[in-house]
């Protein structure tokens, strides 16, 4: 944002530059001119009043002597043309009365009217500076003193005067670039401050504030405003939590009760009675596994992660081993992890605990919807900076739909409502490795299944 706003302001900064240097340059290359236009007018009206004084052949001679003086001098043609195009006196290059805009300087002087200035002439203009003023007699114009001065100095000062204006300007472009950067830094600087406040709350860290920043005053006070909002969302999310924390605590010791009472009442039931005195239970059981869920779920945020540098290898071996009785159990075949890169150290700076205890709650998932003589598998791979455990099953599943879902709290698919279970395992395991650091990804297996990614951050150097 910095950088464009930079460009904005220099374009700016240029445009209010060229808009005063243009007119500017104009006008130094006018008045240069203008100065050389009104010295050669003086000295061609001279030589008009000595031409019309210029009766006699004496005269004529010593007009033709003052124009071969005045060429020598300057450098610059000057003739006196008769009314017929006869040369009354030429001193210089004759050829330069034969230009086609010479010509019509003569032409125009001859009809009684004096040169005015002409054109601009900048450093790239090769045109002479032509001057033209009619020699009359009486009421008629009998000649025309005309000079013909080349511009070589003209477009030299110029194009010097020019050039001192564009290295100015380029300077103040410098200068001006430098300072838009500066107020570009200081407007922007408690933007960035928001963004990265922003952020963090966005990733879970509610206690994110903005301290103290400099820029204009709007900004500032917007910074207020953030730190209230922060400040309200994050009041609003410690009573929810607290609710739900409360709440599960205080529904927990009633429910235990009326499982209590419930078994209590359950002797000496018929077949009949006692079939629905069971799912009575069943019922009480669930709603105790979903308050001790939200309970765990709740009490997630508060946990502080303690990150070691952890062997991941070890750390799956173990959860593995500890759900393999389970499996057997079902039917399920679950092998120890495998590693498609045995000769890489599968190491992550995570919190054991924690990733042990989101691991669970996949393998629960992947064990409770694969059916018997299915198969669970577990791949760990080591990367530059990430270590991936794969837990893929040949259950049935999840449509492109569901797995946009898929770890919500409380969602589970519609083909698996019948199944034991409160849809909160997998929101608790992403909360979990959330709060180590790592990530959770689902992906779909063909021909049916689940793989279940959990990445999880590899030291700086990537390891031992």
């Amino acid at each position: 944002m910095r950088t464009r706003l930079v460009v904005l302001l220099t374009l700016l900064i240029g445009c209010v530059l060229a808009a005063l240097s243009v007119p500017f340059g104009r006008s130094i290359a006018a008045g240069r001119q203008q100065e050389m236009f009104v010295d050669r007018l003086q000295d061609t009206s001279q030589f008009a009043a000595i031409a019309q004084q210029a009766t006699t052949s004496v005269a004529q001679e010593a007009l033709r002597d003052d124009l071969e003086r005045y060429a020598d001098l300057y450098g610059i043609t000057v003739a006196v043309v008769g009314r017929g195009g006869t040369t009354w006196a030429i001193s210089g290059a004759l050829a330069d009365l034969d230009r086609d805009d010479v010509v019509e300087r003569i032409r125009q002087a001859a009809a009684g009217h004096q040169s005015t200035a002409p054109p601009t002439i900048w450093p790239w203009s090769d045109r002479p500076i032509v001057v033209a003023v009619p020699v009359i007699r009486g009421d008629n114009v009998v000649a025309v003193a005309v000079t013909v001065s080349v511009a070589a100095r003209l477009r030299v000062s110029v194009g010097r005067d020019l050039l001192l204006l564009f290295v100015a300007d380029l300077a103040a472009m410098v200068l001006l670039g430098a300072a838009a950067t500066r107020l570009a830094t200081w407007v922007l600087r408690p933007v960035y401050v928001l963004d990265a406040a922003a952020r963090r709350i966005s990733s879970g860290d509610l206690t994110a504030r903005i301290g103290g920043v400099t820029g204009p005053v709007e900004l500032r006070r917007l910074s207020t405003t953030f730190n209230g909002m922060a400040q309200a969302v994050d009041l609003a999310m410690q009573r929810q939590q607290a609710f739900v924390a409360d709440a599960s605590h205080q529904l927990r010791n009633p429910l235990v009760a009326l499982v209590l009472r419930l078994e209590a009442l359950g002797m000496g039931l018929d077949d009949q009675q006692r079939q629905q005195f069971d799912l009575a239970r069943d019922e009480a059981v669930r709603l105790g596994e979903i308050l001790d869920e939200l309970l765990e779920l709740a009490t997630v945020v508060h946990v502080a992660a303690r990150p070691v540098l952890t062997d991941v290898h070890d750390l799956v071996g173990g959860r593995i081993a500890a759900w393999q009785p389970l499996a057997d159990r079902r039917g399920v075949q679950l092998p120890g992890p495998c590693d498609p890169q045995p000769a890489t150290a599968a190491v992550a700076l995570v919190d054991p605990i924690l990733v042990s205890s989101a691991l669970d709650a996949v393998l629960d998932n992947a064990v409770k919807f694969t059916p018997g003589g299915g198969w669970i598998t577990v791949a760990v791979t080591a990367a530059a900076t990430a270590v991936d455990i794969e837990v893929t099953d040949s259950g049935p599943g999840l449509s492109e739909d569901d797995l946009t879902h898929v770890g919500d709290r409380f969602w589970r698919s519609a083909a698996s409502q019948n199944i034991p279970g409160s849809g909160l395992g997998l929101s608790i395991a992403r909360a979990l490795l959330e709060t180590t650091g790592a990530t959770l990804a689902f992906a779909g297996v063909e021909p049916h299944g689940l793989c279940v990614t959990i990445r999880l951050p590899r030291p700086a150097g990537g390891g031992a």
